[in-house]
């Protein structure tokens, strides 16, 4: 495998190449075509879905060389001074472009102070510059700032969106993945481009055939055994409370992850609610995951027992206290006993 990191070398290059993001893009390349772009912009969203990514090549399009791109981390460079700065950069004219634009990534770490500095040249900017802040937190962002500029707010990817992803690359770097560890890097990317390529990268470097397998995903994230959290749901819908605590003791005994260990065991109860109350999206559900995977949910979904909005409501609370737990599989065994006694 070419040893330059996969979001790197998958980067895109063009609009058409921007995964996710059309209701962006539509609007983007309208205001190219009409020649009514904007001076400043904000690109809101979670982290690793194309905010930066798409402020390149929306700059690009713009006519805008390499010279005339002037990226800003405004996490580490967040004061007035830094502001200031800027200010007086953008007085000089474009290199070799009739614009030039100034990229302020994680835009919300500015100061109040660099905000209000910022503010005047958000005014009146001049007629060469175009701005584009980036970051995860728009709610950060001063009023005064946000009023002055086109806010586009970038969508999360679907799991079908990832694995559309990942089976793109997967096919470009010659390598084979089973459905099992297709589904499970696309739900450890945690909704975000960047980090599921982070999976994939650790998953192709770790496979020594090729073939990228769910038991191969298991073992380089510390993902636990599908089989092992559909034991434990079966453990809890029929209120065993002796099996539950030895699949907890196993994973726990294995090293698994216990956030990861969480968030699957989350992800499959919300979807069994899911399936018990929206045909729609057990639809879409069903569509995503596996036959197997489906049909098991769906049974859980049928028998209307211990599997209810109480079990996940209790853990969802739970995410909070591993991490300053002193037994970090303490919180989830206390939380499934307490769901378990309940309902006795």
């Amino acid at each position: 495998m070419d040893k330059q990191v996969l979001y790197q070398k998958y980067r895109p290059e063009s609009f058409e190449e921007i995964f996710g993001q059309e209701h962006i893009i539509k609007v983007l390349k309208g205001s190219l075509e009409q020649g009514t772009t904007g001076h400043a912009y904000i690109f809101s969203g979670p982290r690793g879905t194309g905010k930066t990514t798409t402020a390149r090549i929306f700059a690009r399009a713009l006519g805008c060389s390499s010279n005339d791109i002037v990226e800003m981390d405004a996490a580490s460079n967040r004061k007035i001074e830094d502001v200031r700065a800027l200010r007086e950069s953008v007085l000089s004219l474009p290199f070799d472009s009739e614009k030039k634009v100034y990229i302020l990534d994680e835009a919300h770490m500015l100061t109040k102070e660099a905000f209000n500095a910022f503010l005047k040249t958000l005014e009146e900017p001049p007629a060469h510059v175009v701005f584009i802040l980036a970051t995860t937190e728009l709610d950060k962002i001063p009023i005064t700032i946000a009023s002055r500029c086109q806010i586009f707010n970038f969508r999360a990817p679907t799991q079908k969106l990832l694995k559309e992803m990942i089976s793109k690359v997967v096919e470009r770097e010659g390598y084979h993945i089973d459905e099992g560890a297709l589904d499970l890097v696309a739900i450890l990317g945690n909704g975000s481009y960047r980090d599921t390529q982070g999976v994939l990268q650790k998953l192709m470097s770790y496979s020594a055939d090729k073939e990228l397998t769910r038991e191969e995903v298991e073992s380089v994230t510390g993902a636990p055994r599908q089989t092992m959290i559909h034991e434990l749901l079966t453990a809890i819908n029929e209120r065993n409370a002796e099996k539950a605590l030895e699949i907890i003791h196993e994973a726990e005994a294995n090293n698994t992850d216990p956030v990861i260990f969480l968030e699957l065991l989350t992800r499959n109860i919300r979807s069994v609610l899911q399936i018990r109350f929206s045909p729609k999206r057990a639809a879409e559900i069903k569509e995503d995951l596996g036959e197997d995977q489906y049909l098991f949910l769906e049974s859980l979904a049928k028998d209307k027992n211990n599997i209810h909005s109480a079990l996940l409501s209790k853990i969802l609370e739970t995410y909070g206290k591993i991490s300053s737990a002193f037994l970090k599989y303490a919180p989830i065994e206390l939380a499934i006993l307490e769901i378990i006694d309940n309902n006795e």
